[in-house]
C-alpha cells in the first residue's frame, strides 16, 4: 500500500511539474477583455530601471503590480530577450511602456500574446525594417546626439554635460547627479537594429510627447504618434517627463490600463 500511496504522489507530482515547465494550450495567451494589472516599464539607453522610481509608488499607489526590466544594452537582442522574459513571468496581461530606446525594444518585444497594448514615453517607434537610429535621420540630430562618446567595443556614454542639459534639463541638480552616476553604457549597434515586426501596427498604443525634448527631435514624436493612431499626452518636459512630471504620466498609463477602447480598437 505505501508503495502505490508514493507511486502516486511521485505521479501527482510529474504531472504539476509537466504542466508548470509546458503549460496547457491557451495559459499562455490572454484576451482584450481582461483587466490589466501588470505594469512592465522598459528603460531606454544611457540608464536603467531607476529612470522609473518617480512613477512606480504611484502606480502601485493605483492598485497596479509593476515590474522593471533591466536591459543589458549589450544588443537589441539581448534587450529584447530580457524584456520577453520579464512578459512572461507575469500572471495575466501586460501593458508594455517604453522610454526612448526602449519604444523599439516594445516595438518587437510587445508581439508577445500578454501584451495588450503598448506605452510610448518620449520614444522611438520604429516601423518594420526600421531601426531608431534610422528613424531619427530625416529629423536631423539633436544636440543630445552631439553628446555621446564612443568607450571600447562599440558602447557609447553621454556626457555629464549632455545628461545635464540635453537629456534631464528639467530634474534637479541633485537628479542629474544621480542619473550621471547610474548611466548604463549603451552598445551603439543596439540602436541600429531593424525592427522586424513592430507591435503597434496591430495593438492599442498610447504616446507621450515631450515638447522640450533634446535627444529625440519632438515633431519625430508626433509623428510616431499620429502615424500609429495612438491617444496622445503632451507634456513641456525634456526627455525625462517620468522624472519631471510623474504624477501626469502615471495617470495617463493607468487609464490607458483602464481604456475601455482597448477592447474595440482596430489597426490598420
Amino acid at each position: 500500500m505505501k508503495f502505490y500511496q508514493g507511486l502516486r504522489a511521485i505521479s501527482f507530482f510529474a504531472i504539476a511539474l509537466a504542466q508548470f515547465a509546458f503549460p496547457l494550450e491557451g495559459t499562455s495567451q490572454v484576451t482584450n477583455n481582461q483587466p490589466i494589472k501588470n505594469i512592465v516599464l522598459v528603460h531606454g539607453a544611457w540608464a536603467d530601471g531607476s529612470s522609473w522610481s518617480k512613477l512606480i509608488p504611484l502606480l502601485q499607489s493605483k492598485g497596479l503590480d509593476v515590474v522593471c526590466v533591466q536591459n543589458p544594452l549589450t544588443s537589441f537582442a539581448d534587450d529584447v530577450a530580457a524584456t520577453k522574459r520579464i512578459i512572461d513571468a507575469q500572471d495575466g496581461q501586460v501593458l508594455l511602456v517604453g522610454h526612448s530606446y526602449g519604444g523599439a525594444v516594445i516595438t518587437e518585444a510587445g508581439n508577445n500574446p500578454k501584451v495588450a497594448g503598448l506605452v510610448y514615453v518620449a520614444a522611438f517607434a520604429p516601423d518594420q525594417g526600421e531601426s531608431a537610429a534610422s528613424m531619427g535621420k530625416p529629423y536631423g540630430a539633436t544636440p543630445g546626439v552631439g553628446e555621446l562618446r564612443p568607450i571600447e567595443d562599440g558602447f557609447l556614454v553621454l556626457t555629464p554635460k549632455g545628461i545635464q542639459e540635453d537629456f534631464a534639463p528639467d530634474l534637479t541638480a541633485e537628479e542629474q547627479l544621480i542619473m550621471i552616476a547610474t548611466q548604463a553604457p549603451t552598445q551603439g549597434a543596439a540602436l541600429g537594429a531593424a525592427i522586424s515586426t513592430p507591435a503597434w501596427r496591430s495593438k492599442p498604443t498610447w504616446f507621450v510627447i515631450a515638447s522640450n525634448d533634446r535627444m529625440i527631435v519632438p515633431q519625430q514624436e508626433k509623428d510616431s504618434a499620429e502615424k500609429m493612431n495612438a491617444k496622445t499626452l503632451t507634456l513641456p518636459t525634456s526627455h525625462v517627463p517620468m522624472l519631471s512630471r510623474p504624477r501626469e504620466v502615471a495617470a495617463f498609463i493607468s487609464d490607458a490600463a483602464t481604456d475601455p477602447s482597448r477592447f474595440t480598437t482596430a489597426k490598420k
